[in-house]
């Protein structure tokens, strides 16, 4: 809870994935994926209640086993491939309607820290907006950035009257990092998206801010999060 409103956590984990099979509950460095995300919104100051919404058996059992609460099984049409993310977050909204703000935090974010989550909530409240996402600093400037025309001719992707020579003179740019978005519950529902003018950004740091898609990925978070123990 935060200025007395009422928080919901959401971790979104359906069973049919794709780039990475089952990698919601694959483990990486010693635990399933799922896992770390339910450990970080446990550790939040102002989650009151944090779900996972899944259509997996299996997931539901893992997210359980961790101390996460499953208060139902997401419908098989709320769980394809071609099912917006948006959708299975309404979709929660629905069956517990008493809270004032949603936190969606995908699983797929394992270095995202409750700090994070917190931090953005924070960011939110202390802005007087209706939505926050966490995003990162880009590493390639889309400032030197091109598209590729008819005979490859070369086009600038964001159109400069004079493009920057030197790296510390281009601006900075920020990527949405996939790990933390909050947004009040009524605005959400209005919008169905957290991503609107008056959102603002909760920025993160490369080193926590890594998004789980491919294999490749998966072996890198391991990596980046067996180091991390070691260290501690």
């Amino acid at each position: 809870m935060i200025n007395n409103k009422k928080v919901l956590g959401i971790i979104p984990a359906r069973g049919g994935s794709k780039g990475v099979p089952r990698k919601n509950i694959c483990e990486i460095a010693g635990k399933p994926l799922i896992a770390w995300t339910i450990e970080a919104g446990n550790k939040s100051e102002y989650i009151d209640r944090l779900i996972v919404t899944s259509d997996d058996l299996e997931i539901i059992g893992v997210a359980k086993e961790y101390g996460c609460d499953v208060p139902f099984i997401r419908p098989q049409q709320l769980a394809q491939d071609t099912t917006p993310g948006i959708d299975p977050v309404l979709h929660a909204i629905d069956k517990l309607p008493d809270y004032d703000y949603i936190v969606l935090l995908q699983p797929t974010s394992p270095l995202r820290m409750a700090e994070d989550i917190d931090g953005s909530i924070e960011k939110m409240m202390e802005s007087d907006a209706p939505s926050c996402v966490s995003v990162t600093k880009v590493d390639k400037s889309p400032y030197w950035m091109y598209s590729l025309q008819e005979n490859n001719h070369m086009q600038l992707l964001i159109p400069q009257e004079k493009v920057p020579s030197r790296r510390q003179d281009l601006s900075d740019a920020f990527v949405v990092n996939g790990a933390v978005y909050v947004a009040e519950s009524k605005w959400l529902l209005n919008n169905k998206s957290f991503l609107r003018d008056e959102t603002v950004a909760f920025v993160m740091p490369k080193s926590r801010s890594y998004d789980i898609d491919t294999e490749e990925d998966f072996i890198l978070c391991e990596a980046l999060m067996r180091r991390s123990l070691i260290q501690e």
